[in-house]
């Protein structure tokens, strides 16, 4: 029998609204010119991607849960859902999740899945939102825990726990908090380095709720400078569907130009900045692609 755990997501949608709001009249009271701000354009561009993300996570989620079901039936082991086993699940899945959030930067082909949430050149609550529609590639990082006995529906609960808490560290209207906070908990200013596109911040805090994984396995770096948001080579075009699939679309060109097996390989399972010849072996930069290939739509 499922365990009986609450839709944090559905839950949330008020507070979502709610501190949006706040957020922009925020910006109206006392606007920032340095801080990216709001664009209606950009805005909405994002609320569209997040419900979208909503009908295709639905989507994906039968042939996901199909497998999980059945990992979870062949295993041996079983964690119940107890008060104390609960933040265990969350610790575990928030570790798992910075791997897979890790992997969706260096390797290209789950690059173009994840690059959707980084193409917005604002910083805002809305930018939260902006979700890909083919997050189908996700759902192997966690099987180690479906292995290990976690029911595949606390999963799913720890899983909504750890997007929600991110939605608020998608501000510029909070600075840095409280030192030992920061220390141990992702924060808006360690995410406002995640989305930036400098150089020193390219691939860099990758934590959900923790920033602990980050500075255990050396991806962590502190903001100094203002980020500068968006991609390397910024897509201009706000249509959703072009905002979903733009590198996939130009994983696809690359591969038809390729000449070789080797070099198609590389297009797709390399890192987001692999080239072939001389430069293959370059230190790889998740936002790098659109500075290559991408085109303005």
């Amino acid at each position: 029998m499922p365990p009986n755990l609450p839709d944090v997501v559905l839950w949330s949608i008020p507070a979502f609204v709610l501190l949006t709001i706040v957020e922009i009249v925020s910006h109206r009271i006392h606007p920032d010119e340095d801080a990216a701000g709001y664009e209606t354009k950009d805005a909405a561009t994002s609320i569209t991607m997040g419900l979208g993300s909503l009908v295709f996570d639905f989507l994906w989620k039968i042939p996901i849960v199909a497998i999980y079901s059945a990992v979870y039936a062949l295993t041996p082991l079983h964690v119940p859902v107890l008060w104390w086993t609960v933040p265990l699940m969350l610790l575990a899945q928030d570790f798992f999740y910075y791997w897979s959030h890790r992997g969706h930067h260096v390797i290209r082909i789950l690059w173009a899945c994840h690059v959707v949430h980084h193409s917005s050149r604002k910083f805002n609550l809305t930018t939260a939102l902006r979700q890909p529609w083919t997050s189908l590639t996700v759902w192997p990082f966690y099987l180690p825990l479906i292995a290990c006995g976690v029911h595949p529906a606390a999963l799913a609960f720890c899983s909504s726990a750890n997007l929600v808490y991110q939605f608020w560290i998608h501000t510029e209207r909070i600075d840095k908090m409280w030192r030992p906070f920061e220390y141990v908990f992702n924060t808006p200013s360690h995410h406002r380095v995640h989305h930036a596109s400098q150089g020193g911040y390219l691939d860099r805090n990758f934590g959900g709720i923790l920033i602990i994984w980050d500075r255990m396995f050396g991806s962590w770096v502190a903001e100094t400078e203002r980020p500068v948001y968006g991609l390397t080579k910024n897509i201009s075009t706000y249509n959703p569907l072009r905002v979903a699939t733009h590198e996939y679309v130009s994983i696809a060109k690359d591969l038809k130009a390729a000449e070789s097996w080797r070099e198609r390989a590389g297009r797709v399972f390399g890192g987001p900045g692999w080239q072939p010849g001389p430069t293959e072996s370059r230190p790889a930069s998740s936002q790098q692609p659109e500075r290559a290939t991408e085109t303005a739509a």
